[in-house]
């Protein structure tokens, strides 16, 4: 009876991989170079414009100094950070004609180097509070009549808005593709249901017409 038992009895392994995937989601920063230049180049930029008047007075280096960080921040959101911290990814493409096409993309499928929920936080609090500071920059440039500043601060604006607006457009597009596809797929799994249906109903019709002769 023991002996039974024992024959009986196996060893399941269960798989917690899910469990596992979330769990390192939730806790862990995954790419933390990435994250960090991330806000290194936009944030150093602020600062830099905040205080250049107490470390230089000459004001192209300083104009110099924090057009070079506003371009390296443009250029690492763009082409590194955007594709680790959230797995987006936008460009600009001209094509044989010579026409200008803007391309978005977003990562479907997840995998097991994808981000983390913390990066994804870190990703767009940077990506969005960073140009609502330029555009204060702006007013109060304006309203203080340092002109001289203003050519600056618009290109903070428009360098950081660029990229938000293209991973906007690249969430909102992963999106409405996700919904495209899915909605495909209730299409295709319905069009069987539908054709058993109409065979079912000829067959019916059949079998009454020969009911009647």
């Amino acid at each position: 009876m023991k002996q039974g038992l024992v024959d009986d009895t196996e060893d399941v392994s269960l798989d917690f991989g899910s469990e596992e995937e979330l769990a390192l989601r939730k806790d862990k920063i995954r790419h933390p170079l990435a994250t960090f230049f991330h806000l290194f180049f936009r944030v150093s930029a602020i600062v830099t414009y905040l205080l250049c008047d107490w470390f230089s007075n000459s004001f192209v280096a300083c104009f110099v100094t924090i057009l070079l960080l506003l371009s390296f921040d443009f250029w690492s959101v763009k082409n590194v950070t955007g594709r680790l911290l959230v797995g987006l990814r936008w460009w600009n493409q001209i094509d044989e004609d010579g026409k200008s096409h803007w391309v978005f993309e977003a990562k479907r499928v997840p995998s097991i180097a994808a981000s983390t929920e913390a990066e994804a936080r870190i990703f767009w609090l940077g990506l969005i509070i960073c140009p609502v500071i330029w555009t204060m920059f702006f007013f109060s440039t304006l309203f203080s009549l340092k002109l001289k500043w203003l050519a600056l601060v618009i290109a903070g604006i428009s360098l950081q808005t660029a990229n938000l607006y293209g991973y906007i457009h690249c969430k909102l597009g992963g999106q409405k593709s996700i919904s495209r596809v899915t909605s495909r797929f209730f299409v295709t799994a319905d069009v069987p249901k539908r054709q058993t249906r109409r065979i079912s109903g000829d067959r019916t019709e059949e079998h009454g017409k020969t009911g009647t002769k």
